[in-house]
């Protein structure tokens, strides 16, 4: 083709997701029903009931164009957060925000501080948008906020912080964060992502940092603890005027009457929240209990997910596929020797350790 297609486009990476179980089956000739998917950090027990039960009635409406606005579901958000429906903004996924702040502060000649391990969209969007990401050393896989602070000038437009980070599984205590934000310059936005904030024991005052400077952005996701990943439905708070400048980049309808509802049913489901935590908990003691008896390095921190650290690790990752393992190398995020697991239910957790163990 003769198309002239923009120099971004071209270059820019492919995303790859988690393998599908459909997909495994089909290549490894296994039973679907044989295959657990360990690979996406997506909550084990499924999407909250009270989600469901929501999204099954918006059925009926489909032939309506959604609530362009959301009133009902950024209403129920303004009320559990302590802020005003002007300060909230929905997204197709918190991802579809992380495109909002390019589309409003990123051109070439801008950069963009992450961390040496980010959250893939943050780079991805830099890319698209000609800006320069420029990646700081994350000692222990955790977010060196003064280094980042450091590399800020005054053609820095955002700081991307995940916290827990993923793909690394560490987070930053409150007065880290905080120092970050009270020593920000007013030109750059600090963006923080919050997508595993639920599994925290002691999470951040973000109402705090969001009341301290204008320029601070909070993004949430209900893909994780919710179980509602397929959904794509994500959002975020910050002051009413930089709200108002990411309205002027989303595109009318964005999130469906489908989303919507569900995302209303979730908020209301705080046993099905505890239930995924207690879970993830659980089986996070007893994945690390059992690497440690057999010496093998890993990291975990307040997520649902940890990286473990063994020899060969495409091989192994290959030979997991073969037994409807499925996990996630963490060579493409630049950690060679790592892959990432989700963690499952306790029986799915069981099936992992003794397939990685008979492995090696």
């Amino acid at each position: 083709m003769n198309l002239k297609i923009r120099d971004r486009v071209e270059t820019t990476p492919l995303y790859k997701p988690g393998l599908p179980i459909e997909l495994v089956a089909r290549e490894k000739g296994l039973n679907p029903a044989d295959i657990i998917k360990l690979a996406s950090n997506e909550n084990p027990l499924g999407p909250s009931p009270k989600a469901v039960t929501a999204m099954q009635a918006a059925l009926t409406e489909l032939h309506r164009y959604p609530d362009g606005g959301a009133w009902e579901l950024s209403g129920k958000l303004s009320q559990k957060l302590g802020v005003t429906r002007d300060q909230i903004i929905l997204g197709n996924g918190s991802n579809e925000i992380i495109e909002f702040l390019g589309q409003a502060f990123l051109q070439p000649g801008t950069n963009v501080i992450m961390g040496e391990f980010p959250f893939v969209v943050y780079p991805l969007v830099t890319h698209h948008f000609g800006a320069e990401a420029r990646k700081i050393p994350m000692p222990g896989l955790k977010h060196d906020l003064p280094a980042m602070l450091d590399a800020v000038d005054e053609n820095t437009r955002l700081i991307c912080v995940a916290s827990p980070n993923n793909p690394t599984p560490y987070h930053n205590t409150h007065a880290e964060i905080l120092h970050c934000v009270e020593n920000l310059p007013e030109h750059v936005v600090f963006c923080f992502d919050g997508a595993y904030l639920e599994y925290l024991n002691e999470a951040p005052d973000l109402l705090n940092l969001i009341q301290q400077k204008p320029n601070v952005i909070i993004l949430r996701t209900f893909s994780k603890i919710y179980g509602l990943g397929g959904l794509r439905l994500g959002y975020a708070y910050s002051s009413p005027e930089l709200i108002a400048v990411l309205q002027r980049t989303r595109q009318p309808f964005n999130v469906s009457s489908v989303a919507q509802a569900g995302g209303i049913g979730a908020l209301d489901d705080t046993e099905f929240v505890n239930r995924s935590k207690a879970i993830n908990d659980a089986g996070i003691e007893q994945i690390s209990a059992a690497l440690g008896n057999r010496s093998i390095e890993y990291h975990r921190g307040e997520t649902n997910f940890m990286l473990v650290k063994v020899p060969g690790v495409s091989d192994v990752c290959e030979s997991l596929l073969e037994k409807g393992v499925i996990v996630r190398s963490m060579a493409n995020f630049g950690l060679d020797d790592m892959f990432r697991v989700s963690i499952g239910v306790k029986s799915e957790n069981e099936k992992f350790l003794e397939c990685l163990f008979s492995i090696l």
